[in-house]
């Protein structure tokens, strides 16, 4: 922690499901018209939302008086500045750290679950009241941190984009993308398919794991701080010109995989943030592989590297 400056913490959240329905149906009644349509019913709506409300309002009492303070909705991350002193807390689901792991570089991350045993907790693994304790053990160096592996893609034009779950290449409408893939030990193969998968450890329990279960378990999945990363070609097509004999593998430290591009566009995005992708065109390139940084996740105990 710099030595002039008092910490600054800053919390990051998403809007609740009742304020995105205010937003778009502009009264209550009207949202709960829309939900009751649905079988849905907006008294539990409005508990998640006075939930998440009650952890946020417990998080900024958590933050002593004189420590400087940031707010953050995920939808503004690619437009905030986070600086290397920051301590970050993520008070939602554990959707919400894997959103922020990529706008980071290397500051302690504290996840919060608003609704204790309604989330999985993989990521958020505090409880609000517990929040000032550790962003004390944060200041002092004697938190417990998890070094998450994160994931890469890499233009040839020098743009890069990393994900703490997985990396999608492929149609940014999942159609049929059209590529020349080239795996770590050199063969290669013209495939059309539904796109690439790319996960680490932390993503194995989502997409990735998905479409390994499909796959029969063939590929081991990485844990959470491997440095190693599985991939996956969503739903390969023959024909004469494109083949489908490399599925799936892994990637190890200083491995890689590259996909030429051999549509008219392509796109690359990161832990299902579909809006903030980076786009390939016909002959360009992008190769993926481990990325040079991690999520440092705070977690229950005492010691880094916990």
């Amino acid at each position: 922690m710099s030595a002039t400056l008092a910490p600054r913490v800053v919390v990051v959240s998403r809007r609740s499901e009742l304020e995105e329905l205010l937003i778009r149906h502009g009264t209550r009644a009207a949202a709960d018209h829309f939900l009751r349509q649905r079988g849905r019913d907006l008294d539990e709506v409005t508990a998640r939302h006075e939930a998440l409300q009650a952890a946020l309002t417990t998080v900024d009492a958590a933050v002593p008086a004189d420590w400087r303070r940031g707010r953050v909705d995920r939808a503004d991350l690619p437009r905030f500045l986070f600086s290397p002193e920051d301590l970050v807390v993520a008070v939602g689901q554990d959707g919400l750290v894997a959103n922020l792991a990529k706008y980071l570089s290397g500051q302690p991350v504290i996840g919060v679950d608003p609704e204790p045993g309604r989330n999985p907790g993989v990521l958020t693994r505090f409880q609000p009241e517990a929040v000032g304790a550790v962003l004390r053990a944060a200041t002092e160096q004697t938190a417990a941190i998890r070094r998450l592996t994160m994931v890469a893609a890499r233009l040839d034009d020098g743009q890069e984009l990393a994900g703490l779950n997985e990396v999608y290449a492929g149609h940014d409408s999942h159609q049929s993308a059209r590529y020349r893939l080239v795996g770590a030990d050199g063969r290669e193969e013209r495939q059309s398919s539904s796109g690439v998968v790319i996960g680490t450890g932390t993503g194995a329990t989502g997409w990735v794991a998905s479409i390994a279960a499909e796959r029969g378990g063939g590929v081991a999945l990485p844990m959470p701080q491997e440095p190693s990363l599985a991939w996956f070609v969503r739903e390969a097509w023959p024909s004469p010109a494109t083949g489908t004999s490399l599925t799936a593998g892994t990637l190890k430290a200083g491995e890689r995989l590259r996909l030429v591009c051999e549509s008219e566009r392509l796109v690359v995005f990161a832990d299902g943030v579909e809006p903030d992708h980076l786009t390939i065109t016909w002959g360009q390139q992008v190769t993926i592989g481990l990325a040079d940084r991690h999520l440092h996740l705070v977690v229950p105990g005492n010691g880094r590297g916990a």
